[in-house]
This record gives structure tokens, C-alpha cells and sequence, in this order.
């Protein structure tokens, strides 16, 4: 597999990231995981924008999924080769209902629908594309779910926006790479529930065993070298940070 981080900002972008967008190809597929603010124009340094073969949405923040709007407009007034068809996008509950009242202004209703397959994402198994997936519900103020993606014998894991939890523990288990959110600062926020912070994401890595571990969906009000040091001081394994166009051989 490859990973590539299209945006790993949190909350909204900064100067130098999108936000969360994570591709992922193995065998000539490609997954993308989330599309925040700023992603679809990132995501084509990288890809053709008819390239992509599915969407995992973590969760409805617009931080995750915004950029889906702008992606909507991409695929449904394509002129040249026509509309494009349903792609599958996986996500929680009422995924096209908030999309298109975000998008506001839609041809009709069901327009969505017309350029994606929409899934409604629950705690299991499946096979997207040749990857074997799984997904458990994570700790958000949302409905929010973490991925871990598998094939050819290896692993990643994406955390989505989530607080410590067991469910996370366990989907990260022996994952050979651990793409895990750590949006605040230990001892400056605290706020249960919510996000994780550097030291949260390196006791995870540690508990779950993982072989590699990348912070990501780091804010600009937060510090990512404070962040990287905490992290490092509690994880035995290899730490660092994500950062737009860095690429993983998994």
C-alpha cells in the first residue's frame, strides 16, 4: 500500500496544509480517506480529479468532508465524457442529507446520489476496492469512526477525530503504520471526548503495538513539535509528523 497526505491540518487549514485528507492505493485503486477544507485542490497534485475509486468519510465535520461540495460540482457538471457515475462513498448516517444542505443549491434533492453511491458506514468488516477494511466508532461529539485498512499483509490504521478509547486500542492493534489524530497540547487542553492529545497518541501506539506512528490533524494553534516530543516520550517506536505531500511505503 501508499500513503500519501493530501492534508493533515486540523479544524480548519493553515498556512501550509489542507485539512484531512489521507490517499491510499494499492493494485491501481485508490481510496481516499476524508476531503476537508482545501483537500480537492491538494488532492490533484497528486491524482487526476476522475481518479479516485472511493471515499471513506470519518465523520461530518467540515474539517472531513467539505471539500465533498466542491468535488459534487467536479463529477456532476463534467462535460467532456459526460456525468460521472456513482462512486461509492462511505460514511455515517445522513451523509448526503448533510451534504447536499451544505452544498445548498442543488438541482434536485437526490443530485448527490446521481455522482455517489452513498454507504452508510457501520462497526464491521467489509472489502472496499482490494482492501480489506474495518471500522468501529470512535469518541467524538459526532458520530465518528477510525479505519484501519489492510492488504497484501499489511496494515494502516487512521484514527479520524477521536478522544482515548478502547475501540481505537484495538483496531490499531500491530498495525505497521498508525495515522493518529493529536489536536491539543498535554496539559494546556482539556477537554474529555473530544481530541487527543501528543502524549494520548503515543500511549495508543504504545498499548496497540503499533510498528510506526504518525501525528496528524494537528491545528495551527497548536504547537507539532510539543506534540512530537510527547509522543515520542511514551511510544518505543519510530514517531513523527505528517506533512502535506509526504508519502509511505506500507
Amino acid at each position: 500500500m501508499k500513503l500519501t497526505v493530501v492534508g493533515c491540518s486540523g479544524s480548519f487549514p493553515s498556512a501550509e496544509s489542507a485539512c484531512s485528507s489521507y490517499l491510499v492505493e494499492a493494485d491501481g485503486f485508490r481510496l481516499l480517506l476524508d476531503m476537508g477544507n482545501g483537500a480537492l485542490g491538494e488532492l490533484q497534485r497528486h491524482i487526476g480529479l476522475y481518479d479516485l475509486d472511493a471515499i471513506f468519510l470519518s465523520h461530518l465535520h467540515a474539517d472531513h468532508c467539505i471539500d465533498m461540495c466542491a468535488y459534487f460540482v467536479v463529477r456532476y457538471y463534467r462535460h467532456e465524457g459526460g456525468r460521472c457515475a456513482p462512486m461509492p462513498v462511505y460514511g455515517p448516517e445522513g451523509t448526503e442529507q448533510r451534504l447536499t444542505t451544505a452544498h445548498a443549491d442543488t438541482p434536485s434533492a437526490s443530485a448527490f446520489s446521481e455522482v455517489f453511491d452513498f454507504h452508510t458506514v457501520k462497526p464491521g468488516s467489509y472489502d472496499i476496492g482490494p482492501f480489506s477494511v474495518r471500522m468501529e466508532k470512535v469518541c467524538h461529539p459526532v458520530e465518528s469512526y477510525a479505519i484501519r485498512v489492510e492488504h497484501g499483509g499489511r496494515s494502516l490504521t487512521y484514527s479520524g477525530d477521536t478522544g482515548p478509547c478502547e475501540a481505537l486500542d484495538e483496531l490499531a492493534a500491530d498495525s505497521d503504520l498508525f495515522l493518529c489524530e493529536a489536536a491539543f497540547t498535554h496539559g494546556k487542553e482539556n477537554i474529555p471526548a473530544l481530541h487527543l492529545n501528543g502524549v494520548e497518541a503515543g500511549e495508543a501506539a504504545q498499548r496497540a503495538g503499533a510498528r510506526k506512528l504518525v501525528l496528524t490533524h494537528i491545528p495551527p494553534w497548536t504547537d507539532p513539535q510539543v506534540n512530537l516530543t510527547d509522543a515520542r516520550a511514551v511510544y518505543d517506536g519510530p514517531v513523527e509528523l505528517a506533512a502535506p505531500g509526504r508519502t509511505y511505503e506500507i
